[in-house]
């Protein structure tokens, strides 16, 4: 709307450089990043379900790892809408979050891998368990002193 104002009264800068015209061609309001990460989200978890859903059919093992799989990879790239890919990328990568990160890309691909090219459903099953595991440990590490509490209450319980 800004540089529309600036158009029309004609103090639009000419020489206005490439990178400050591509942040702002591509630049989004905050409403519609929350529009879309809740959009992105959504499907993630409605893929999530219709996996699950898939998992009882017959031969549904393929369908339940795929569905599963690109549900949890909506749901990780919906943030991306929040905070832009390359800071999401950047935070994904802190040494905090570097472990449940890789475990949880590593559990993303060697699902797909049990399904298409090892036939195994069951390893498929167990490698969509650890994702579970590996997405919910790598969110926790977004709220402060989760971890600590969930280590904490864990430890309490087995002794």
């Amino acid at each position: 709307m800004e540089k529309l104002r600036r158009v029309l009264s004609g103090a639009e800068d000419e020489e206005q450089g490439l990178t400050a015209q591509v942040l702002d061609a591509t630049s989004l309001s905050f409403g519609t990043r929350v529009k879309w990460f809740a959009i992105c989200f959504a499907a993630g978890i409605l893929c999530s379900i219709l996996g699950i859903g898939l998992l009882f059919l017959p031969n549904g093992t393929k369908l339940f790892a795929v569905f599963y799989t690109l549900g949890n990879l909506a749901a990780l790239f919906s943030t991306c809408f929040l905070m832009g890919p390359v800071k999401q990328i950047k935070r994904m990568f802190e040494p905090n979050r570097l472990i449940a990160t890789i475990v949880m890309l590593l559990c993303l691909a060697l699902t797909l891998c049990a399904v298409f090219w090892w036939h195994k459903k069951g390893l498929a099953i167990i490698f969509c368990i650890l994702q579970f595991l590996a997405m919910t440990w790598y969110s926790l590490s977004y709220i402060p002193f989760a971890r600590d509490a969930i280590i904490k209450c864990c430890t309490t319980c087995l002794n």
